[in-house]
């Protein structure tokens, strides 16, 4: 379970690393282009994409746990 968790807050985490590449670059943010400028569907994914990366920073202390191992 916590494999699958991981590997999904990784993938949306990359996805807003991804988004955040072309703001600064371009100026263009890919997910109000797709889905409006903050509706719900693109407020929900900002919400996840903050939430996945919460989520990873746990991911230091289990990296450090198989590291002393």
């Amino acid at each position: 379970m916590s494999k699958g968790l991981d590997y999904t807050a990784l993938t949306l985490v990359i996805i807003g690393a991804i988004n955040w590449g072309l703001i600064g670059i371009f100026k263009l943010d890919l997910v109000s282009l797709l889905f409006g400028n903050m509706t719900w569907i693109s407020r929900i994914i900002y919400i996840l994409v903050g939430l996945s990366g919460l989520y990873l920073l746990s991911l230091y202390g289990r990296v450090r746990a198989l590291d002393e191992n």
